[in-house]
């Protein structure tokens, strides 16, 4: 991995939204491993390569550089980590935060 790939998984990991804490934890790594391999563009374990797309949202050729980044079809990152705890809310408090979304999506 180069350079640039390095700077691709940064970029790829705050267009999602994460921290590199908040990453680490779902891929079960350390944040230093994170930053090493987005400073110096140290390709992760091969392991790793599918559960780091997962949570970014993004395919694994995009970690590899291989396609162009492109947004997910399904929310990834932070907001997939949001509404994972929302579902497990007792369904009133669910009802009462779709309304807030989509109040604020007529909003914007």
């Amino acid at each position: 991995m180069s350079q640039a790939a390095g700077s691709r998984l940064r970029a790829l990991r705050e267009a999602s939204g994460l921290t590199l804490r908040e990453l680490a934890r779902q891929i079960g790594e350390q944040p230093t491993n994170l930053s090493y391999w987005e400073r110096t563009g140290t390709l992760p374990r091969a392991d790793l390569i599918i559960p780091i797309a997962t949570a970014l949202g993004v395919t694994p050729e995009e970690i590899l550089g291989q396609d162009k980044p492109k947004r997910a079809a399904a929310p990834g990152g932070k907001v997939r980590s949001v509404f994972e705890q929302v579902q497990k809310l007792p369904r009133r408090q669910q009802d009462k935060i779709v309304e807030v979304v989509e109040a604020l999506l007529k909003a914007s």
